[in-house]
């Protein structure tokens, strides 16, 4: 039989807004009960389909909420490991709707694909979910189960992605239209819904619920597992509503192979005395209609404008990673209220549904009012602009982040800063460098760290002290890529100095580093939720802590017992407390210095970038959709939505690369990003300018007028008429 003739009626999995399928000649469907939901003429069964994706969709966005801070926190990765394998998964996700199309039009149907796939991800939201728990087994377990995990969820949502829209679609009858195109409205509604809620409320179970004494991942990654079990129940339960039409062969299959004899016929032939033909496509006429090649033709000029398209999505899909990176490490209290660094990921789905009905009833209406001929192509470029200035505005924030970095020593160079608890000025000099030119008061704040070149990884210093007209000198032994304290005090009535290493970095996820330096001659207890001993004349280590106000410490020695007030100990600073003694009245007291300055920038300046980014998903993805589908013959429209898929998969590889490849400052790769998508945005444009829409009729046409060699047809384009 004809290969077009056995697609000719049907719809593939991948297609999003299905026309309806008749069943294959033989095949008798089972009668669909009637039921309708409040007498109108929706079926009742897509009440069972809009939960399931609802709970699947808060399953699958609340897990990759806090999927980057838990490879970074939990398995402790660096930020560019975290970013690559966070962008492998979402691309991962995107090349599995290929597996489940091919399956449930090859083979099991969509429900039964649903069924089972969903059963998968079901298991490896569970695996993911035992690899989160601390006690069990070691470092190598926990990385082998969370990626066992998350290929296990990668195949499932993808799996089913192309499935579960389609099959509300098939719920629908043929003069049914209008309410089945409301019905993926109110789908895309629950799709974002679940996004929204989710991103909200999984950070605060990592963040604000404790497990083992640390973030309680295994509960941010459990919970969403329980709504995915919700979602298989819930479709499940639906199974004697729906309308289930039986698989009828892959059409994106039966391209592929078309494609493939094209090119090895062609290549077989190349050297034999045979007739040239216009497109290459046409060296498939011994086996394929030629309506099916017309067909293919169409799809391979659309795909041919896809490949531009990935760096739209490379921008894109960093909201979950580098831009959940970048939250980290600003200052999250909107006056008391502190939002989690992964929580605003929320932004986006919630801006998405304000967006869509302000752009549909008020700036395209009004676009159209100016005369401006806004077209599919134009609106995408739009999109890609909005992302490139979204990544420009984020390289702003992030400069502006680090203006009050630590210092970043690289080989052979270290930092010092001096601190004086002695009672007088001190004047401090190293042995051939140029440091510590003024002088240092007793107690006062350093002010930066100077910055130390060595003559190998670790060198012998002599520190000169100049105190009350005497000199003093100190050998100490300095290491490479290192910050140090130098703490000079009297000691016994002599002048003495000790160096300690200070934290090398802020620290993470928004908490407080603190240490305490006993400037007493005499053994200190501090109680800061638990009790620390620290000696006379010496350091304790960093403690991380909470961000917060701390005013009831504990400090207590053999004879006596105080109350210190430490104050706000805020999101990401390093504090050094020094315990001195009041002389005038007798009472111990604590000095504070940040000597790693806190997060000063707020997260609120990511509205702006997020505003951009979800403005260009808007005008760019629905756009892209809707433009594609139409130019797609009707039995072609699920191979243009695998290629639209593919994009996001491709656009995920893309940030994969050039994470590993372009280890660059943080702004600055923001900044490429940028660049790279407007250049692309104009590349696209011109692809665009050249693009001419065409229907299979005058493709056809335009074929049999073809009567010479030299009339070649573009392989992906076709020149625009003046």
């Amino acid at each position: 039989m004809d290969p077009l003739q056995k697609k000719e009626s049907k719809e593939n999995a991948f297609t999003f807004i299905p026309t309806g399928r008749n069943p294959p000649k033989g095949v008798c469907l089972p009668e669909i009960k009637s039921s309708k939901l409040c007498g109108t003429n929706y079926p009742l069964s897509i009440a069972f389909i809009v939960v399931n994706e609802f709970c699947e969709r808060f399953s699958y966005y609340g897990m990759k909420a806090v999927l980057t801070l838990y490879f970074l926190y939990f398995l402790h990765w660096d930020e560019n490991t975290s970013t690559s394998v966070y962008h492998a998964f979402s691309g991962l996700c995107y090349f599995t709707p290929v597996i489940g199309a091919f399956i449930a039009d090859s083979w099991l149907g969509r429900y039964k694909t649903i069924i089972y796939l969903s059963v998968v991800y079901v298991i490896g939201h569970v695996v993911k979910s035992v690899g989160a728990i601390p006690l069990v087994g070691n470092q190598i377990v926990h990385v082998v189960l969370s990626m066992t995990g998350l290929s296990l969820i990668a195949l499932g949502t993808g799996g089913i992605k192309p499935c579960v829209a389609a099959f509300g679609g098939d719920q629908f009858k043929e003069e049914h239209a209008q309410e089945r195109s409301k019905f993926f409205s109110i789908f895309y509604i629950s799709i974002n819904a679940g996004s929204l809620i989710s991103t909200l409320i999984t950070p605060v179970l990592r963040g604000d619920v404790k497990c083992f004494g640390e973030d309680c991942y295994a509960l941010a990654f459990g919970v969403p597992a329980a709504l995915m079990v919700i979602a298989l129940v819930v479709f499940v339960a639906g199974n004697r509503l729906y309308k289930k039409t039986p698989p009828q062969g892959n059409i994106l299959l039966e391209v592929c192979k078309c494609i493939w004899f094209a090119l090895t016929n062609r290549i077989k032939n190349r050297s034999q005395q045979i007739p040239k033909r216009a497109h290459w496509l046409d060296w498939a006429s011994e086996r394929y209609s030629k309506q099916l090649i017309t067909e293919v033709k169409m799809v391979t000029r659309i795909l041919f404008l896809f490949i531009p398209l990935p760096m739209f999505w490379a921008l894109f899909d960093q909201q979950g990673s580098r831009w959940t990176l970048q939250a980290t490490k600003m200052n999250t209290d909107f006056g008391g209220f502190v939002l989690q660094p992964d929580q605003m990921q929320f932004l986006n789905p919630l801006l998405i549904l304000v967006f869509i009905p302000v752009f549909d009833l008020g700036l395209y209406p009004l676009v159209n009012l100016c005369k401006f001929n806004f077209t599919p192509i134009k609106k995408m470029a739009t999109g890609m602009i909005l992302a490139g200035l979204a990544f420009a505005a984020a390289a702003i924030v992030e400069l502006k982040i680090e203006e009050n970095a630590t210092p970043d020593p690289v080989p052979q160079e270290s930092y010092v800063q001096v601190v004086n608890l002695a009672d007088s000025n001190i004047e401090v000099a190293i042995l051939h460098h140029d440091l510590f030119q003024s002088s240092i008061e007793p107690f006062q704040d350093p002010d930066v760290y100077s910055k130390l070149i060595l003559t190998g990884a670790q060198q012998s210093l002599s520190f000169r002290i100049q105190y009350r007209g005497s000199s003093f000198s100190f050998n100490h032994t300095i290491q490479e890529k290192s910050l140090y304290s130098l703490i000079v005090y009297k000691a016994e009535g002599n002048l003495t100095s000790y160096l300690i290493k200070d934290m090398g970095g802020k620290p993470s996820e928004g908490m407080a580093a603190i240490r305490f330096i006993n400037t007493l001659a005499q053994d200190v207890n501090i109680t800061l939720g638990k009790e620390e001993f620290v000696r006379s004349y010496s350091a304790s280590n960093y403690r991380i802590v909470e961000r917060g106000r701390y005013n009831n410490v504990k400090c207590r020695t053999e004879a006596e017992e105080s109350i210190l007030h430490l104050g706000l100990l805020d999101f990401g600073a390093s504090y050094t407390v020094l315990i001195t003694r009041n002389m005038s009245i007798n009472l111990l007291e604590a000095w504070k210095i940040e000597d790693i300055p806190a997060n000063n920038v707020h997260v609120a300046w990511q509205i702006p970038q997020y505003l951009l980014i979800s403005a260009g998903e808007v005008i760019f993805s629905i756009t892209g959709l809707s433009f594609s589908y139409s130019q797609a013959p009707n039995s072609m429209k699920s191979v243009v939505q695998a290629g639209w898929l593919l994009t996001v998969a491709f656009g995920n590889v893309i940030v994969l690369i050039i994470a590993q490849a372009a280890p660059l400052e943080q702004w600055a790769e923001f900044v490429l990003f940028a660049a790279l998508i407007f250049v692309v945005c104009v590349i696209f444009s011109i692809m665009g300018y050249f693009y001419h829409s065409i229907g299979p009729e005058e493709l056809i046409d335009k074929d049999n007028k073809r009567d010479t060699p030299s009339n070649k047809n573009m392989i992906g384009l076709v020149a625009k008429k003046p």
